[in-house]
């Protein structure tokens, strides 16, 4: 049996952090070596290779380790943005055994649903006039949201995904802003 190379990239709400698991399934007869995973942040042409990994890896990679962040990395974590973000994993050899994702990192994002969801004051009863109209439209806006996850990982639509993502957040900051969450 041969090497079966898979991907796990978790949604988080951690803004300081990409997890990516490895899900692989490795061939008894075929050792895995050489391993490298590759990740191209949104807005960059050239990867980061990380190669410190063994199978069965899960990594937590800070903006330090993929290089979006130079300086204070010792004191300070930058937050790692939302949008398109190229992930290959190879084994060796790395031309030909390899795996590649598009993945929509979507933490801000999240992050803002969850504060208008605090926002909207939701109670343990049915909502009623203009909350029951406000939650409809955050779970359009949130399912518009998984049809941009959609669009980029699945669909290899990455710039239309983008238009989606940039919509829905344009929409969140306009509901944010209404309920008094967010200056405007």
């Amino acid at each position: 049996m041969k090497n079966l190379l898979s991907l796990d990239i978790p949604d988080t709400t951690n803004s300081c952090v990409i997890r990516i698991a490895d899900t692989s399934i490795y061939g008894e007869m075929i050792p895995a070596s050489c391993l490298q995973l590759d990740i191209t942040p949104p807005g960059f042409t050239t990867a980061y290779s990380y190669t410190n990994l063994t199978p069965g890896f899960v990594v937590n990679l800070t903006a330090c380790d993929i290089l979006l962040q130079t300086a204070n990395c010792d004191t300070i974590k930058n937050p790692i943005v939302d949008g398109v973000y190229v992930v290959r994993y190879s084994v060796s050899p790395n031309d030909k055994v390899y795996v590649e994702y598009n993945h929509l990192r979507t933490t801000a994002i999240l992050k803002k649903f969850e504060k208008l969801l605090c926002c909207l004051d939701v109670e343990a009863c049915a909502p009623q006039g203009l909350l029951k109209e406000r939650l409809r439209e955050v779970q359009e806006l949130y399912t518009m949201l998984k049809a941009a996850k959609s669009a980029v990982e699945f669909c290899h639509q990455p710039s239309r995904g983008m238009a989606i993502y940039h919509y829905v957040d344009g929409k969140l900051d306009k509901l944010l802003c209404g309920c008094g969450c967010q200056t405007c």
